[in-house]
């Protein structure tokens, strides 16, 4: 397999080049085009990226006909077994699982640094109430910047580590104060003392008039969720933050500019089009319907939160995420007519023939979805959740990406289509 190559002729001229093959630990060989343009004089045409490789990286793999995700060569399914997400934290950024006084000091610095400055608490007046929390926190996390600009040279490995460490332990801070912004109510400072799943409800529910005795089991499950969104390769708001760094961009705007892509409902959004879609179904009784109309070609409605863009087999994380979600329902005996819909095309999909042969399994934004409201978390805060669990990934690729000896900004190429050279004319002569 050494120095295996491919041979690529341009027809119109006859001229040749071998590009050389490459073989990471795991997936598919890719083929390096970096000499295509410099000696052919052409580019690859490859919308959405679908079979270009853009960096190489040592954090995570998937391979989705399999079912596979591996955090540095963890499966998931260990993790989330015998792991928690600060744990997974310390993982993706230093690469290795910390031993047990390691893991102590990582946890205790993240807890340390979870409050905000103060001068940012005042940065939210500036939204009108009812801003959605993700136009909230695009902008709070941009404005990081402006408060943290002590550790922003991108170049110095423990400036970086700081930042890091800020982001994860900020992030949930911020998250929350865009809830208790929306609402009128006084945000609620973390507690060093609460894990930090345990410290997010508390910044979400507590009030200083009582006292809040956190869910353990609402916390344990809202850790796992946080855990398995850590990160997932090079998806579109990874790919952005990468994009945004390779300008030499800081890590806060970096972050930000993920925030901003993982809005999209084809992306951070999936958890809350499922509830949406729940509520639009209405009742049990109309669940056969609706499956029906998810069939017909002709018919729009489609059924959110089943299949999955890169896993053709079952999503390896739904599996692990729907006993926390049949634990958190038992746990917090909720009454709501959506679950049981859910819990309705749950059964038929995974019995259904038609949704097996299309490999329509419930994926993890069904679920999570669903552990979501139980909690008591609105539908807009959704994707909200996902940029706490997802900044770590951020964080981490975006540091990988600031090691690298040959950095580059990123500059996509495009195949033109658009007018051919013309001459401008005065506006009188224009017919």
């Amino acid at each position: 397999m050494a120095n295996e190559t491919v041979t690529i002729t341009d027809n119109s001229t006859g001229k040749s080049i071998d590009l050389p093959i490459k073989s990471g630990t795991h997936g598919p060989r890719v083929i390096d085009i970096a000499k295509l343009q410099s000696e052919l004089g052409m580019f690859t045409f490859d919308p959405g990226f679908m079979s270009t490789a853009a960096c190489e990286s040592g954090i995570t793999f998937i391979d989705g006909d399999k079912g596979v995700l591996l955090y540095r060569g963890y499966p998931i399914e260990q993790l989330a077994e015998h792991s928690d997400f600060m744990e997974t934290c310390y993982l993706l950024w230093y690469g290795r699982l910390p031993t047990a006084d390691e893991k102590q000091k990582f946890d205790g610095i993240i807890s340390h640094h979870t409050m905000v400055h103060e001068g940012l608490h005042n940065f939210y007046n500036g939204f009108r109430r009812d801003a959605h929390p993700m136009a909230i926190t695009v902008g709070v996390v941009g404005a990081l910047s402006a408060f943290y600009h002590d550790s922003l040279d991108i170049w110095n490995d423990r400036h970086r580590e700081i930042s890091a460490h800020r982001l994860i332990a900020k992030m949930p801070t911020i998250a929350a104060g865009a809830y208790r912004f929306s609402r009128g109510e006084p945000f609620a400072y973390p507690k060093n003392k609460l894990k930090y799943a345990e410290n997010f409800l508390h910044m979400m529910f507590s009030f200083p008039t009582e006292e809040y005795q956190v869910n353990k089991v609402a916390a344990e499950a809202l850790d796992l969720i946080f855990l398995l969104h850590a990160d997932h390769e090079q998806n579109a708001s990874t790919a952005t933050v990468r994009l945004a760094g390779s300008s030499q961009a800081n890590p806060f705007a970096c972050m930000s500019a993920g925030v901003g892509a993982l809005w999209g409902p084809a992306h951070g959004g999936a958890n809350e089009a499922v509830i949406k879609m729940l509520q639009h179904i209405g009742d049990v009784k109309h669940v056969d319907k609706a499956v029906e109309r998810a069939k017909d070609k002709n018919d729009t409605f489609r059924l959110m939160g089943f299949g999955h863009r890169v896993y053709k087999n079952y999503d390896p994380r739904a599996k692990i995420i729907r006993k926390a979600c049949m634990d958190v329902l038992k746990e917090l005996k909720v009454s709501d007519p959506l679950f049981d819909i859910a819990m309705k095309l749950e059964e038929i999909a995974l019995k259904d023939p038609y949704f097996i042969e299309k490999k329509l399994y419930p994926n993890v934004d069904f679920y999570s979805g669903i552990i979501l409201r139980a909690i008591g978390i609105p539908t807009s805060m959704f994707t909200v959740i996902f940029v706490i669990g997802r900044t770590i990934g951020w964080i981490s690729q975006w540091n990988e990406m600031m090691t690298e000896k040959n950095l580059k900004i990123g500059r996509p190429r495009q195949l033109y289509t658009g007018p051919a050279i013309r001459d401008y004319e005065p506006v009188e002569k224009r017919k």
